[in-house]
């Protein structure tokens, strides 16, 4: 066991957890990365071209290169780092993540308290209203959340596509879709399969302009609407991917009994999340779940979706473990 100072020291480490999240917000935010791309730059540079103090902007660059992300020259100027490249715009979602984190998620877990003492939801707490409403009526806000949650969770499709045969359904419904990224890598490699791209009206618009794009709009169709009060019909598949884990049980229990409703005979459910390892080993999904009390929902573990499929009339059948943090779910209705 370690003596008392190095578990001091420890414990300080991780308390000050939130210096990093901020210093790695703020070059995000100013999108410094990008303006790395092309080569070193000294700080009153990226100071003049963000309209910041270069001096601030230079402690901070300072701080993150002795963390790897970015390098000072010995002339003082800054250069990108492999970590440091991950924040450019064009390499995906990773500079939009930590926009994310580093205001909207970072204000509502600064209610994390206030959401255990009430069992409310901390993202409610700070802002007056559930996450996708915020998102929604601040469509800035939303659009960077949009490219955060696909460039986080885009990794996350062929480990999918691969551990699971979606080739043995005529019609996938996805519901909760998003921008459409998990249908367009699904119809793409399953030339077979008809699509359906369900979602909030908003978001729907933004999907069926990727569809388009994709060359899908042949064999995908793109519904607006809400899955708490229905979704499309007839379909032999319906798929979530990280929509489960956003609601409260009672919730998550009447979209899969909607999704029950609306299958042909045969049909079946495909539940794409991370399963809570029991036990006291490190766990990423541990933490998504605590984070999830900021969303208003949480992740869960097999026995919870085993219980939670049951009480919405499924069978779970069988659990697959993908090369990704994600498994696949599979329930089918119970006669």
């Amino acid at each position: 066991m370690a003596d008392a100072p190095d578990l001091k020291n420890q414990m300080n480490q991780l308390i000050r957890g939130y210096w990093v999240t901020q210093a790695i917000y703020v070059v995000a935010e100013l999108g410094v990365a990008d303006l790395l791309a092309d080569g070193p730059k000294a700080p009153g540079e990226l100071a003049k071209a963000t309209g910041v103090n270069s001096d601030l902007l230079y402690r901070v660059l300072r701080a993150l290169a002795s963390m790897g992300i970015f390098f000072e020259e010995e002339d003082g100027r800054f250069r990108l780092t492999p970590l440091a490249d991950t924040l450019r715009s064009e390499r995906g979602g990773q500079r939009a993540y930590a926009q994310l984190h580093g205001k909207d998620l970072y204000q509502s877990w600064g209610k994390l308290l206030e959401a255990v003492r009430s069992g409310q939801t901390a993202f409610v707490e700070a802002f007056g209203m559930p996450i996708f409403d915020y998102m929604s009526k601040n469509p800035d806000r939303g659009a960077i959340f949009d490219r955060a949650m696909t460039g986080h969770h885009g990794v996350e499709t062929d480990p999918m596509l691969d551990a699971y045969d979606f080739s043995a359904f005529q019609e996938i419904v996805d519901v909760g879709g998003g921008n459409g990224g998990v249908l367009i890598g699904t119809l793409t490699r399953h030339a077979g399969v008809k699509g359906v791209l369900f979602e909030l009206p908003k978001v729907a618009d933004r999907a069926r302009s990727a569809i388009e794009s994709a060359g899908l709009g042949g064999r995908c169709r793109v519904e607006g609407g809400s899955f708490l009060e229905s979704v499309p019909a007839g379909a032999d598949l319906y798929l979530m991917r990280h929509v489960l884990h956003d609601w409260r049980d009672e919730d998550a229990r009447k979209i899969l009994l909607n999704c029950r409703a609306a299958m042909r005979p045969g049909g079946k459910i495909v539940v794409v999340e991370i399963v809570v390892p029991a036990g006291n080993d490190p766990s990423f999904a541990k933490w998504m779940d605590l984070m999830m009390v900021t969303y208003g929902g949480k992740e869960r573990s097999e026995k919870q979706y085993r219980q939670l499929f049951s009480d919405a009339g499924y069978r779970l059948t069988q659990i697959v473990p993908t090369r990704s943090v994600i498994s696949i779910i599979e329930g089918v209705p119970v006669s």
